[in-house]
């Protein structure tokens, strides 16, 4: 038999016994479930384990109330708008209380931390020489972006970057010219 009648007739045989199929093991699985269901809680008293189950219910709520308590916490820690844009996405999220745990909290303060630190950072005199670098970068950037011409360019970035101790255009005519050995 060619092999395009045998393909013909194995996906003509799946068309039909596929639903089937399919349909039927959904009741099994259904049916699994409810068993297995009843059987677990039988089997739970009868062990002894429906008193660890009991426990870590409790436990599993008293976790949630924490949640609760410390999304309730953060969100009014943050009152000013500048805080609340950084705050943890676990925090604002409604649907989210259950994922916030230890760690998201430790988080969300070590990013209040830094932004802390940020500021008082630019007040010392090293953050004052970043904000000056960073002025002259963005000084360098917009020459470039506002001049047409390469030696424009050049030559005002070297006047720019001169503060700063960088030469952009360098002479290479005094450097010695090293000899093949």
């Amino acid at each position: 038999m060619p092999k395009y009648k045998v393909e013909h007739y194995e996906g003509k045989i799946r068309r039909h016994f596929n639903p089937l199929i399919e349909e039927q093991e959904l009741l099994v699985k259904q049916f699994k479930t409810d068993a297995t269901r009843r059987i677990a809680s039988k089997l739970a008293k009868k062990m002894g384990a429906d008193k660890i189950i009991d426990a870590f219910k409790k436990a599993e709520a008293q976790l949630e109330r924490v949640r609760q308590d410390a999304k309730t916490f953060f969100v009014k820690k943050a009152k000013t708008k500048d805080k609340k844009e950084k705050l943890n996405c676990n925090f604002t999220d409604p649907g989210s209380s259950q994922e916030i745990s230890l760690a998201d909290c430790k988080e969300q303060l070590r990013e209040w931390a830094k932004e802390l630190v940020d500021r008082e950072l630019r007040r010392r005199p090293e953050g004052e020489q970043l904000a000056q670098l960073e002025a002259v970068k963005q000084k360098a950037m917009d020459i470039v972006y506002e001049n047409g011409d390469d030696q424009a360019i050049a030559t005002a970035l070297d006047g720019c970057t001169k503060k700063i101790g960088i030469t952009w255009v360098v002479d290479t005519s005094k450097i010695k010219q090293l000899a093949a050995q």
